[in-house]
């Protein structure tokens, strides 16, 4: 298993700014971090993966399309225009040597119409991804696609649409992400959820359900990482955890009182509870 820390607790671009961040994280445990990419800057990117590399720290990718990039839009020029903004994110990620690249990138994040999804939608979210999917297989980069929660997005909110959306695209490239948050308020059932998931589960967030120090909460955690065991996943196992320090994102995620002492005690708190239920579960 391998422990990670999501840095949109601290930032939603990663520079020199940040290394000393990334300097205490290797020193509290982690295996790597999770880094939010939403501009495509090479230069900075082949910079971080280098101070990663001194460190000894891996890193995954968190990313998600803009308005104008929706892969299931009506319009066909903004849907060409998400296939190319979702593979320079795959450039990224392979100048940054990312070991996957997850988010919810089938629809902006936020965006509610009022409705379900429609079949069209559907169709064009199996098209785009039938095409990224080599693409990012190419350049090394496994894609897990994340579902959300009805009230951040319309389009899939459970493991098995998720799941059957990984099946109709068809691709080894294409996998499907896991996030305890989002099943909390979504799943009847948290071992079916995971076992409906099952092997295309390639990538594990560990949220909270206030969004703070894992293990703190109310999640089902001992149902979640027993049928994680019972699945046989050995994968990334990511803290994600939102607070105050940016505002704007403290808005989107709707974050609007102190959730926990500090994002170091987030981060060493919930490192040690992953690490302690995996000694339990996986021995």
């Amino acid at each position: 298993m391998k422990y990670g820390m999501n840095l949109l607790l601290w930032t939603t671009d990663v520079g020199p700014e940040h290394y000393r961040l990334l300097e205490q994280i290797k020193q509290w445990g982690f295996d790597g971090v999770e880094l939010p990419v939403f501009a495509f800057d090479e230069a900075k990117a082949r910079d971080t993966r280098r101070k990663l590399e001194e460190l000894g720290l891996a890193c995954t990718v968190v990313t998600v399309v803009p308005e104008d990039a929706n892969p299931i839009s009506d319009d066909r020029v903004v849907r060409e225009r998400a296939l190319e903004h979702l593979k320079r994110a795959v450039d990224i990620c392979h100048v940054l040597g990312a070991e996957v690249l997850c988010g919810p990138y089938v629809s902006p994040v936020g965006r509610l119409v009022g409705r379900g999804r429609t079949e069209e939608e559907w169709k064009w979210a199996v098209e785009a991804f039938r095409q990224l999917a080599p693409y990012a297989q190419a350049a090394g980069v496994p894609l897990a696609l994340e579902y959300l929660n009805r009230f951040e997005t319309y389009f899939v909110n459970c493991a098995e649409d998720t799941a059957r959306l990984v099946d109709e695209v068809n691709h080894a490239g294409f996998r499907m992400m896991y996030d305890t948050f989002h099943a909390n308020i979504e799943e009847k059932s948290i071992a079916e959820a995971i076992r409906t998931g099952g092997k295309r589960i390639i990538h594990v967030h560990i949220s909270e359900n206030d969004r703070s120090t894992p293990g703190e909460g109310h999640v089902h955690w001992e149902e979640t990482f027993a049928t994680l065991k019972e699945i046989g996943y050995d994968g990334w196992l990511v803290i994600e955890a939102f607070g105050q320090a940016l505002p704007d994102l403290a808005a989107a995620t709707c974050i609007w009182r102190k959730m926990f002492p500090s994002e170091e005690h987030v981060a060493r708190e919930g490192l040690r509870f992953m690490k302690q239920m995996v000694q339990k579960y996986w021995g």
